[in-house]
């Protein structure tokens, strides 16, 4: 195999024997490929023990030197082409799985590790720079009551129909992904308050705008928000922290509405 391979194998297995990735889409997909890929490299090894028999009888009689090195030649070259196909293949897919396990299967937005990580690359930049940033937590409304009446069918559906919003309402270079459960996160890099508002403000009268079709009703969403603005020397956790605090205040103030957290003391 080309340098790098042993290390591919080993990924791939640690993929694979990673209890975190049960039941993802794409697991079944990539264990198949990998047990195919095996059948074929020993397929491979079995077709070059025969050819180098045959090279062996060809030998005996009085082939050139000239022809069996040819032959030999045309055999690694066919070999070599198949190893470098496997190898762009297994990285494809690796990084396939790698991108599928960063996104919420349901909405397609990055789902809470992914958000984790951004959130602390946020932090850092901060510090760096001096430019803060705004995170937002989002909750819809008396979601419960929609999957109670509904059913869960058209609550999925009502959080994809969320996740277009967001992405249209949002600014491009925001962030956003699904927190948990009807709970989202967006995350407003170099952004002070009173912009952060601006932009959830009209992300709330999106989502009153929002008709989803149920059977013969018509399902209307609203949201709560709650913001905090990152200050300097604070850690992720804080930060989050004071959001979820004012999620809470939004909520206590009647809903489909956006709430500022407190700054530390």
């Amino acid at each position: 195999m080309k340098p790098g391979a042993a290390e591919l194998d080993q990924r791939i297995a640690e993929l694979l024997g990673d209890p975190a990735y049960a039941g993802h889409p794409l697991r079944e997909a990539l264990e198949a490929l990998w047990r195919h890929t095996g059948e074929q490299m020993a397929r491979i090894q079995r077709v070059t023990q025969l050819s180098d028999a045959y090279q062996s009888m060809a030998h005996e009689r009085e082939l050139g030197l000239c022809d069996q090195f040819d032959r030999q030649l045309r055999r690694l070259t066919r070999i070599a082409r198949i190893s470098d196909h496997y190898q762009n293949m297994m990285r494809d897919l690796n990084r396939a799985l790698e991108e599928t396990s960063s996104r919420d299967p349901l909405t397609g937005l990055l789902n809470r590790r992914a958000l984790m990580e951004m959130i602390k690359q946020e932090v850092q930049r901060a510090a760096r720079s001096g430019d803060s940033f705004v995170v937002a937590m989002l909750d819809v409304d008396h979601f419960k009551s929609v999957n109670d009446r509904y059913g869960h069918e058209t609550g999925d559906r009502a959080l994809v129909e969320l996740a277009g919003v967001l992405g249209e309402s949002l600014r491009e270079y925001d962030l956003c992904g699904r927190w948990g459960g009807e709970e989202f996160l967006v995350l407003l890099p170099q952004t002070q308050p009173d912009a952060a508002q601006t932009v959830m403000d009209r992300l709330v009268g999106d989502v009153r705008g929002l008709a989803i079709a149920a059977g013969g009703d018509v399902v209307r969403l609203t949201v709560s928000i709650g913001m905090a603005h990152h200050q300097l020397g604070e850690t992720f956790s804080e930060t989050l922290s004071r959001a979820d605090q004012a999620l809470y205040l939004a909520k206590q103030d009647g809903r489909d509405r956006v709430a500022l957290g407190f700054p530390r003391r």
